[in-house]
C-alpha cells in the first residue's frame, strides 16, 4: 500500500543564497552549506526526485508515476499529463536580490522548447525587516518603455515594490516581470518548467569575475505588457480546519493551521496532494503509515489514500496543494 512520499532535497547552489535551509532545515550536502534553492518535488530532466522513505525508497517519481500511474497522481491528472508530474514545488532562500526576470507562457514555451510554461505562486515563510519582492509594472508600458530601461539598466524602476512578511501570498503569472528580495524566504508552487529569461541582475558578477548572462530579447517577447493582475492574494485564514489561498487552472492551495488533530479526506479531488510543512511538526497517520513532517519538509500524499489523520506536535501549518 502506498503512504505519504519524502523526497530527498535536490539542492541548488546559486550566488545569492544563503545558509538558512542548511542551518535551520538541515537540507545540506557534501559539498556547500550556502544554498539557494531546495527542489523538493521534481521531474525535471536531470532533476528527478528520488524517494527518501518507506519501502519504495532510491525509486525515483518518474518510475514512481510509470509503476502505479493513477493510484499515485490521480487518474483524471495521469490522463492529462502521462508520466510527467504536474508541479514543481521549491523552498528558495534570498539572502540577494534575485535577477529581474520573465518566463514564457505555455503558448510560448510550446513553440520554443515544446515545454510547459511556468506560471508560479510565492508563499513567504519568512521575511526580514523592510524585505519585500518586485512584481509586475507600477505603471502601464509600452515596449519602447521597457526597452529604453533596459538600454539605461534602469528596469527595476519599472516595477511594483511590495514589502512582505510572514505568510504573504502572491500569484505570478507566466509573462510576469518580477524579482525575489533579498532577505525573504519562499515556498514556491510552479508549473513544472526551469525556463527563466533574465532581464537585469543588478550589476552582479559570478564567482569567476564575470557578469551572468541575460536574454533580453528572449524576454521582450515573453512578457505581458499592460496586464493589470492582483499579484497580492488577500485570504482570510482560520484555526484548526482547511482555509483556501488560492485557485487556478494549474495548482490550487490551502493552508492547514493546527493545534489539534484533524482528518482530512480526499475521495472526491481525483489528485495527489502535497503537504508543505511550513510550521511546526505534523505527524500523518493512517491505517499502515504514521510519517513525519518537519518544517521545511514536503511529503506527496498519493491519490490512492481517500483518509489521513493529521496531530501537531504543539502546533503546526501545513500548505495543501493539489491539481
Amino acid at each position: 500500500m502506498l503512504y505519504p512520499i519524502k523526497f530527498t532535497p535536490i539542492l541548488k547552489h546559486r550566488l545569492w543564497g544563503g545558509v538558512a535551509l542548511a542551518e535551520k532545515y538541515r537540507k545540506t550536502d557534501d559539498t556547500k552549506t550556502k544554498f539557494g534553492e531546495s527542489w523538493e518535488i521534481s521531474d525535471l530532466e536531470e532533476n528527478i526526485s528520488v524517494v527518501a522513505n518507506g519501502f519504495l525508497a532510491e525509486n525515483d517519481l518518474q518510475e514512481l508515476i510509470e509503476i502505479y500511474m493513477g493510484e499515485l497522481v490521480g487518474d483524471s491528472v495521469f490522463e492529462k499529463n502521462g508520466l510527467g508530474f504536474p508541479l514543481l514545488i521549491k523552498l528558495i532562500d534570498a539572502q540577494e536580490d534575485l535577477s529581474v526576470q520573465v518566463h514564457p507562457d505555455d503558448e510560448l514555451a510550446q513553440q520554443r522548447y515544446e515545454q510547459n510554461g511556468k506560471t508560479e505562486m510565492w508563499y513567504v515563510v519568512h521575511a526580514e525587516e523592510n524585505a519585500g519582492i518586485y512584481v509586475g509594472f507600477n505603471k502601464p508600458v509600452e515596449k519602447q518603455d521597457y526597452i529604453n530601461a533596459v538600454q539605461q539598466k534602469e528596469v527595476a524602476s519599472l516595477l511594483q515594490f511590495y514589502p512582505v512578511k510572514k505568510s504573504d501570498l502572491f500569484f505570478i503569472p507566466a509573462g510576469t516581470v518580477h524579482a525575489l528580495g533579498k532577505g525573504v524566504r519562499v515556498a514556491e508552487i510552479q508549473q513544472p518548467s526551469d525556463i527563466t529569461y533574465r532581464i537585469f541582475d543588478w550589476n552582479r558578477v559570478d564567482d569567476s569575475g564575470m557578469p551572468r548572462e541575460l536574454h533580453i530579447a528572449e524576454a521582450l517577447e515573453a512578457i505581458h505588457f499592460n496586464e493589470n493582475e492582483k499579484y497580492k492574494i488577500e485570504y482570510e485564514e482560520k484555526f484548526n480546519t482547511t482555509s483556501i489561498l488560492f485557485r487556478s487552472e494549474y495548482f490550487n492551495i490551502n493552508a492547514i493551521n493546527f493545534d489539534k488533530p484533524l482528518q482530512k479526506n480526499y475521495e472526491n479531488i481525483d489528485s495527489f496532494v502535497i503537504y508543505f510543512c511550513v510550521e511546526g511538526e505534523a505527524h500523518l497517520f493512517g491505517d499502515d503509515f504514521h510519517e513525519v513532517l518537519y518544517e521545511g519538509e514536503t511529503a506527496l500524499i498519493p491519490a490512492s489514500i481517500p483518509e489521513i489523520n493529521l496531530v501537531p506536535n504543539g502546533k503546526a501549518k501545513l500548505l495543501e496543494i493539489y491539481v
